[in-house]
């Protein structure tokens, strides 16, 4: 336990851990700071959600804030806490220069989630129908801001190594700016897998993704058109289910039961859909970082079949729970070739149980997690005096997205 520690949590929205990964991911950070004694305090300007998780049933002060007013800058005063983390660089980006004008001493941590400008120049590649490649990330505008946001902190957690990999050898980040953490997972035990539904009493293909998320959209649209008609050819009574938060007209437009194609929704708990399902579909196109619906696929000791963007930073050197490819015949071949086989089932059902406990277990990472922020903190006087690059880009910061702000304040006033 860590005493007088604070822990104040920015969040873009409030999290949805059943709404997507991301959303899960935040729990787990909030949780592995709780055990540890921290007392959280998490902030949003974001409105109240349907589906946000109870904050006050985590011991999580809940406190609502406003963007461009100085408001802010009395309630973190207060508050005055000695960790801060971003949830995602557009919120350093509003709020940064605020921390470290009112809580110069607290230290200032980014959770990437993904590297949004990877998966934006991926997305640019994929709808101007050409080979997405490295240079791509240095016109992208997205991330001039999201590189400098990573300067400007004093650690970023990345959730995916190949993520760490390109920031290093593209963007020339340092390596001690960068911290990998990726999902933090508790252990699957042997009462659990025994009581999951057998490979008999199981049915259908399943996809589960949040709509708002485009590579999830984008997939959704290359199954209907594309992969389930191939699977359909073989397996004519064959049915797929997709689930997913916040459906638009567009999506639900796609629900063709006669073709087996069943938009079902949002999951009232999408493990159980998982635990229920033969096999799941995640056909990605673009995308980055660690696809939730993979782990919990796996968590669930269901087969997948995904592509090399899906199951990127993934699995490391261990075989998948279940095939990759990204050739759409293939796909939909290894696709009823799971869901038929038995015995190729199961033993892909337990490299998927292999990847959790290799990988993505809490207990791996969190004695290490807890002494690197501590490190950091001991050491942030020398820490930040050797990132020159941040403490620039820090006061250009100041002394430009700060004035505008003001103004933007000012304005508002007037209205």
């Amino acid at each position: 336990m860590i005493p007088n520690q604070r822990v104040l949590i920015l969040g873009f929205v409030w999290p949805e851990p059943n709404s997507s990964a991301a959303g899960g991911r935040m729990v787990q950070l909030i949780s592995i700071f709780k055990e540890q004694g921290f007392d959280v305090t998490f902030a949003s300007s974001a409105s109240d959600s349907d589906y946000m998780i109870d904050l006050e049933s985590l011991t999580v002060t809940k406190k609502s804030i406003a963007l461009n007013c100085s408001s802010f800058d009395v309630f973190v005063k207060e508050l005055n806490p000695t960790i801060v983390l971003f949830d995602r660089f557009m919120i350093e980006e509003q709020f940064g220069w605020r921390i470290a004008e009112n809580c110069p001493d607290a230290l200032r941590i980014l959770d990437t989630e993904d590297l949004h400008c990877l998966r934006l120049a991926r997305q640019k590649a994929f709808k101007e129908n050409r080979k997405f490649t490295t240079d791509d990330l240095l016109v992208e505008d997205v991330a001039k801001r999201e590189i400098a946001s990573i300067l400007r902190c004093d650690i970023s957690f990345m959730i995916s190594e190949y993520e760490m990999e390109l920031l290093q050898s593209v963007f020339k980040i340092e390596a001690n700016l960068l911290y990998y953490l990726p999902l933090l997972l508790e252990p699957i035990d042997y009462s659990f897998i025994q009581n999951l539904p057998t490979f008999e009493e199981r049915q259908h293909f399943v996809f589960i993704g949040n709509f708002l998320h485009e590579p999830n959209w984008n997939a959704v649209q290359h199954l209907k058109e594309t992969i389930w008609p191939l699977i359909r050819k073989q397996m004519p009574e064959a049915v797929l289910q997709i689930y997913g938060a916040y459906p638009s007209q567009k999506v639900l437009q796609l629900h063709k039961p006669k073709e087996g194609f069943h938009i079902m929704g949002r999951a009232n708990d999408a493990q159980e859909v998982a635990r229920n399902a033969r096999v799941v579909l995640a056909p990605l196109r673009f995308g980055a970082g660690i696809k939730g619906k993979l782990v919990e696929a796996m968590q669930c000791g269901t087969p997948s079949v995904t592509t090399t963007i899906g199951a990127e930073s993934m699995c490391g050197d261990l075989p998948w729970n279940g095939f990759i490819t990204d050739d759409p015949q293939v796909f939909a071949d290894k696709a009823i070739e799971l869901y038929q086989d038995s015995n190729l089932w199961l033993k892909t059902q337990e490299n998927g149980f292999e990847i959790i406990a290799r990988r993505y277990l809490k207990s791996l990472f969190e004695k290490d997690f807890m002494q690197h922020i501590l490190k950091v903190q001991t050491n942030l006087k020398p820490h930040r005096l050797h990132n020159f690059m941040g403490t620039m880009l820090q006061h250009h910061t100041l002394t430009s997205t700060k004035y505008m702000s003001r103004w933007i304040e000012e304005k508002n006033k007037k209205i």
